[in-house]
């Protein structure tokens, strides 16, 4: 194994183990306030909520799949799977071990996704011949994956039918039954047939009928055709790396990493956690994984220049429980704390770009480039 940035050039060695929404975030903040090393599996950052537009529209991922290197322009940028954290160093799949004075841990949830931006726009592609060669398709799960992806093929493709199973009561749980209702109401007044409180059963093999589509059977007893279907339903906690760590311990029963106050893991003092990794009680969100991001960046910067710990920065969780879901390229439902809305106006402030020009911006790029 080969030992690496042990030259910092006199700044604090600071190690980021993602490369997401968080992680890309406070490693372009701090990229000329310390010697920064990026680890991350794959070569790229993605606005994920953007993802499913990408389906639809593949040219719209060429402004929400960002290279790292584009952003972090002073930094070290290693495209490797960490596999191991001691006290002194992080250690990567690919052999090299990376000393660090603070670490911060943002590894979200699991993703599977390919390793160059290239690769991941051919999958845009792929899926967008996927969804036009289909006359019906069947969508499994109504969190806002996959409402917002039913949502999408509506609005671009009317003519195809779409059916969303969700084995819930109502649609994207997380959020308020008001929100949730008027989401229901959009998708049916768009022929998306919603139904409720079943499952499918995807690990067997689909019968087909007569003309080659594929037959579906729920846990209600309703058979469903679709010649396609795409599974959008909740990714596991990017933390199963951290067992057998020196953070295993720091770990709570979910999986997610204790952190205090100042978004430090319990018990660390040059340990960081940012995102939906973290047991912070709130929604996960992108929003506030950035939030984290900032809060973070502020106490590594005063605390590499020598500052006072008692004069850290404190995250306070955010309990508004505000939600956009977009609905399409032009609609979308919006809780706020007082009111929830749809339509036009929610959708002004999400779906036509989908805070992709916004995101850009934040890492310093031009926010119109692809």
């Amino acid at each position: 194994m080969d030992r690496q940035n042990d030259s910092s050039g006199g700044k604090r060695r600071l190690v980021v183990v993602g490369g997401g929404i968080a992680g890309s975030l406070l490693a372009e903040s701090l990229q000329f306030d310390a010697d920064v090393t990026l680890i991350d599996p794959k070569e790229y950052f993605e606005i994920t909520w953007a993802s499913l537009r990408a389906m639809v529209e593949p040219s719209f991922g060429k402004r929400s799949v960002i290279n790292h290197k584009d952003y972090l322009r002073n930094g070290r940028i290693i495209a490797s799977k960490a596999i191991n954290i001691t006290d002194t160093d992080v250690l990567t799949a690919d052999g090299g071990i990376f000393p660090f004075d603070y670490l911060v841990i943002a590894t979200g949830h699991v993703e599977s996704v390919p390793k160059t931006r290239a690769e991941r726009l051919a999958e845009y592609e792929a899926e967008n011949e996927k969804i036009k060669s289909a006359h019906s398709m069947l969508i499994v799960g109504g969190g806002p994956t996959g409402v917002e992806l039913a949502g999408e093929i509506a609005v671009d493709f009317p003519e195809k039918k779409v059916t969303l199973v969700h084995s819930g009561s109502r649609l994207m749980e997380f959020i308020g039954p008001k929100a949730a209702n008027k989401a229901l109401k959009w998708l049916r007044s768009k022929n998306v047939d919603v139904k409720l409180e079943q499952r499918v059963d995807l690990n067997s093999v689909p019968e087909l009928d007569d003309n080659g589509t594929r037959i579906y059977h729920s846990s209600g007893g309703e058979t469903i055709k679709a010649d396609c279907h795409f599974l959008c339903i909740g990714k596991p906690l990017g933390s199963a790396w951290l067992k057998g760590t020196v953070l295993e311990n720091n770990l709570d029963n979910q999986g997610c990493l204790v952190v205090d106050e100042h978004l430090r893991v319990k018990g660390q003092k040059n340990i960081f956690a940012i995102g939906d990794i973290t047991n912070i009680p709130e929604m996960k969100q992108g929003y506030l994984a950035q939030s984290h991001a900032e809060v973070a960046a502020k106490n590594l910067k005063l605390l590499m220049a020598e500052g006072k710990a008692s004069k850290m920065a404190i995250y306070k969780p955010n309990s508004s429980r505000i939600a956009i879901v977009s609905l399409g390229r032009r609609d979308a439902v919006a809780q706020f704390p007082l009111i929830t809305i749809s339509g036009l106006i929610p959708g002004m402030i999400k779906s036509r770009d989908l805070f992709v020009g916004k995101t850009r911006k934040q890492r310093g790029l031009d926010p119109d480039d692809a």
